[in-house]
């Protein structure tokens, strides 16, 4: 009798879902920048994209799981500076995007596999070797590239983005700390509930009456997150990380015509350079990463 093959060993299916994704999420961007450019201050779109994120995902988990799954989030501790980072990077990242194109923006936030890299022998006790400390350095010359420090003017949407891809290599690091603890979908839940709950009091500061199509954007935001983020989860499912890595930075190529078609905005050609730069070395970092996997992996029994 044949067997349904494992979710592991569907790699194509993966590979799809994850190209779904990133098709999906520019849009979030794109929807973001156009509140900005209306005048929304970006607390508040912030503040949206947690508050309907969060909506609609607790009827799914209090049918999965129950209320009692809600209201005991695992490792609050960490929980609570995770949602704090994602306010931090989803902040600042939609800050830049009053100051830059959305491609541009995005580009610049791509320095965050860089910084996971650097960042977690400290955070993770993880040994990098000599190879992906290469690969590192020459990701981090295509950001300089894209940047281009001392030749153009400068622009408070480069530190706001970097800053972002910072913060979001933190989250991703402790989102690795406590992998396995919990439902995938439970800790996206936490994630944005706590962020929501933080952010809310500093939100009546800033509060701005939306228009019936400003709140219908802030529903647009939550379900271009919600969709591609669990796009991503599920790709997991079916394929490795490594597989699947270097399938995330096809998000520029929809950022770009997002950009273009909403707002006229087009990346110059040392943009594309530096992308491309970028793109190399993570897919680089990805192989190695591939290969150390399978090194640890046991041998089959004989």
């Amino acid at each position: 009798m044949n067997l349904p093959a494992s979710p592991a060993q569907r790699p194509l299916l993966g590979i799809a879902l994850m190209l779904i994704a990133m098709a999906v999420l520019p849009y979030l961007d794109v929807t973001a920048k156009y509140l900005g450019e209306a005048g929304v201050p970006v607390i508040q779109i912030v503040w949206a994209r947690l508050f309907f994120g969060t909506m609609l995902t607790l009827p799914i988990v209090v049918g999965q799981f129950g209320w009692k799954s809600v209201t005991t989030p695992d490792s609050p501790g960490i929980q609570v500076l995770r949602s704090l980072l994602l306010l931090g990077s989803t902040g600042l990242y939609f800050w830049s995007l009053k100051y830059l194109p959305v491609a541009d923006a995005l580009a610049i936030f791509f320095v965050q596999p860089l910084a996971v890299t650097l960042l977690s022998p400290i955070m993770l006790g993880e040994h990098v070797g000599i190879r992906r400390w290469s690969a590192t350095v020459v990701g981090f010359i295509g950001t300089l590239i894209i940047i281009r420090p001392g030749f153009q003017a400068f622009n408070l949407g480069i530190v706001l983005a970097l800053g972002s891809g910072f913060a979001m290599a933190v989250y991703m690091l402790l989102t690795r700390k406590i992998a396995g603890r919990a439902n995938a979908l439970l800790t996206t839940l936490h994630t944005n509930a706590i962020g929501m709950v933080l952010i809310s009091i500093a939100v009546l500061f800033v509060w701005q009456t939306p228009t019936l199509e400003q709140w219908g954007l802030f529903v647009l935001l939550a379900v271009f997150a919600t969709v591609g983020h669990y796009l991503i989860v599920r790709s997991f499912d079916f394929a490795e990380a490594s597989t699947l890595a270097p399938f995330s930075y096809t998000e520029i190529i929809m950022a770009v015509i997002g950009g273009w078609w909403f707002f006229g905005d087009f990346p110059d050609k040392w943009t594309f350079v530096g992308v491309a730069i970028l793109i190399a070395s993570a897919i680089y970092m990805s192989h190695r990463e591939r290969l150390r996997h399978i090194e640890r992996a046991p041998e089959p029994a004989p």
